[in-house]
């Protein structure tokens, strides 16, 4: 069993950047997929990034390549997404994820532990 929990989010303007945390309960996090996904309010929740146990081999949905930088340290039981250039349709809540991904990395039913979600919200 893994718990999750997010921090960082807050409110900053077009072209800002912020850093989300995440913080995972004793268990075999290290064994885990890590990823983030979004829901902006009326929307489905999104895939955003996810990296393997090892740190490796990054992946990332379309809309934030080039912006965003997901990262973790198996360490301290921490994962990370640094957000930079964020633009209003970034807006959302954004998740925390962890699981043995055996399929499509960006499809959530692969995820089998959430956390509650951290706001970010961007301004024009």
């Amino acid at each position: 069993q893994v718990q999750l929990a997010e921090s960082g989010g807050g409110l900053v303007q077009a072209g800002g950047s912020l850093r989300l945390s995440c913080a995972a309960s004793r268990g075999f996090w290290s064994a885990y997929y890590m990823a983030w996904f979004r829901q902006a309010p009326g929307k489905e929740r999104e895939f955003v990034a996810a990296i393997s146990w090892s740190g490796s081999n990054p992946y990332y949905g379309d809309s934030v390549k080039g912006r965003f930088t997901i990262s973790r340290d198996n360490a301290k039981n921490a994962g990370y997404l640094q957000m930079n250039s964020l633009e209003p349709e970034d807006t959302a809540v954004y998740y925390c994820a962890a699981g043995r991904v055996l399929g499509s990395k960006s499809n959530r039913n692969e995820y089998n532990y959430w956390g509650q979600g951290t706001q970010v919200t961007v301004s024009s």
